[in-house]
């Protein structure tokens, strides 16, 4: 990916409050929206087999103790939470402010963030992930940045790249410059939006237990930290009715501890313990385990 994707008529600048047909759409009352991503994450459960597929045994894998019934609820507030966070969007983008600031609400220690200095926020793919970094980038004036994963279709592309830059001037960059333009951040003071939580390969990775299945986790959260001598601070995004919870933890005591593989075993403890508070969302659609350790065959 180029430093931004192409412009499309059809969107105006970036920091614009967006064409008139999606600022109407914003202004909908949220239950009419969460009505319409309902029937997103319908049609995605109907549509996308493979996808399904994966987070079936995404689910199994995880959760072998919990019943046949139980996994496939889970299965459903997958794609419909999937479905009612694309949603969002439209309300999280494009309404006035102060809706996006009566329905992310801030709750925990989100004010360390505001601290000058280095922070490395671990950010779990959780649904409500554009929520969480709309509203602190709202809240907290400072230099934030994170990483760009572009999108397959062009406007979609353009939308969503042109959203995470709504509030403040953040640093997004592409996936393609790696840890060194996150490094680059980060030695400037940033506060970098961090997603190690899934599968990028073995390179850089260890293999440790995630829900007791051997994942391949990259060792980006400690190895970043420990560069700019960083605190670590988790977010947690949760949806409900009247919008969404933005949790923010305290720093992380004695973290990194210098040791890739147990810093890596601890991410994904705490991360275990965030999903059991609600399974239904969390991003099961990624294939976690797609790389094996050497000798194990694929389980997808």
């Amino acid at each position: 990916m180029s430093a931004a994707p192409k412009t499309f008529s059809v969107l105006p600048p970036t920091g614009s409050p967006g064409p008139l047909w999606l600022r109407g759409l914003a202004r909908l009352p949220l239950p009419v929206l969460r009505a319409a991503g309902w029937l997103l994450g319908a049609a995605l459960y109907g549509l996308a087999p493979k996808r399904r597929a994966v987070a079936v045994r995404n689910l199994a894998l995880c959760f072998p103790h919990a019943s046949a019934a139980q996994r496939r609820a889970w299965l459903w507030q997958t794609f419909r939470h999937f479905g009612q966070a694309f949603v969002d969007r439209v309300w999280l983008w494009h309404a006035p402010p102060e809706v996006v600031a009566r329905r992310v609400r801030l709750e925990g220690a989100w004010q360390v963030l505001a601290a000058p200095g280095p922070v490395v926020v671990f950010a779990p793919h959780f649904v409500g992930l554009d929520a969480a970094w709309t509203r602190l980038t709202q809240a907290i004036a400072r230099e934030w940045a994170g990483v760009y994963a572009p999108q397959v279709n062009e406007r979609l592309d353009r939308w969503v790249w042109q959203g995470r830059h709504r509030f403040g001037q953040p640093k997004i960059m592409s996936r393609r410059e790696g840890l060194r333009g996150l490094a680059r951040a980060l030695r400037a003071g940033a506060a970098i939006y961090l997603l190690p939580d899934m599968d990028f390969g073995a390179a850089q990775s260890v293999f440790v237990p995630f829900f007791g299945v051997a994942a391949a986790t990259v060792t980006s959260l400690p190895r970043l930290a420990a560069l700019a001598g960083a605190p670590v601070v988790a977010v947690v995004a949760r949806l409900d009715r009247r919008g969404y919870r933005v949790w923010v933890g305290p720093p992380w005591a004695q973290y990194p501890s210098g040791d890739d593989e147990a810093d890596a075993r601890r991410m994904n403890a705490e991360l275990e313990a965030w999903i059991a508070e609600a399974p239904g969302q969390y991003h099961w659609l990624h294939r976690r385990f797609k790389t094996r350790p050497p000798g194990q065959p694929p389980v997808y």
